[in-house]
């Protein structure tokens, strides 16, 4: 496959509506293949991931919805509005293909904690435009859930240094979103000569 790098880079878009279908395992792979390729300090490769699909991504879904409730955001009873609430959260997340959850190993060291994350967003960023160019959408996503300290645990994820970076939801567009276009980037840029 041969593909522009800087048309990529322009064209990618955050998709919020997938196709029904799931993404076929061997792109899949080849996606994060790919992305593996980013800059990694220490040639460490901090990056984990946990795609979530079928009966999997039911789990998940389930274990969202109890994080929720367990830090706030959906009120824990059993009121008509709270459940149906409930129903269209299952029913957004559950027609999503795949849920990749990106974690990783926290370092003690801050210096060495963003050097990995950072790392980590450039595996997720080379994903994205790697998925792009096999015709997959992503949408990268930091949610309320991430941060619940009980959710990682409930996903099996018992060390306590993990860390979960993000979670990508993917699957191929339903529509794709048109550009919003960036700031000039002479508005961002100072050259610094003296």
């Amino acid at each position: 496959m041969s593909v522009d790098i800087l048309d990529v880079i322009r064209n990618r878009r955050s998709i919020n509506s997938f196709k029904g279908e799931e993404v076929e395992q061997e792109v899949l792979e080849a996606i994060f293949e790919h992305a593996s390729w980013a800059p990694t300090h220490y040639m460490k490769e901090a990056w984990n991931i946990k795609v979530y699909q079928g009966a999997g991504k039911e789990r998940l879904v389930d274990e969202i919805l109890e994080s929720y409730q367990r830090i706030g955001m959906i009120p824990q009873n059993k009121e008509m509005k709270t459940m149906k609430m409930m129903q269209s959260m299952r029913q957004f997340l559950t027609h999503i293909p795949h849920h990749a959850l990106i974690y990783f190993h926290k370092e003690e060291d801050p210096i060495r904690y963003e050097e990995e994350y950072a790392s980590i967003c450039a595996f997720i960023q080379n994903a994205q435009l790697a998925a792009w160019a096999y015709g997959v959408g992503m949408l990268w996503t930091i949610t309320p859930y991430m941060h619940d300290p009980e959710f990682p645990a409930s996903l099996g994820l018992q060390d306590e240094t993990i860390k979960i970076a993000a979670v990508l939801q993917i699957g191929y567009p339903e529509k794709t979103p048109i550009s919003k276009g960036r700031t000039p980037i002479q508005h961002k840029l100072d050259f610094i000569v003296k």
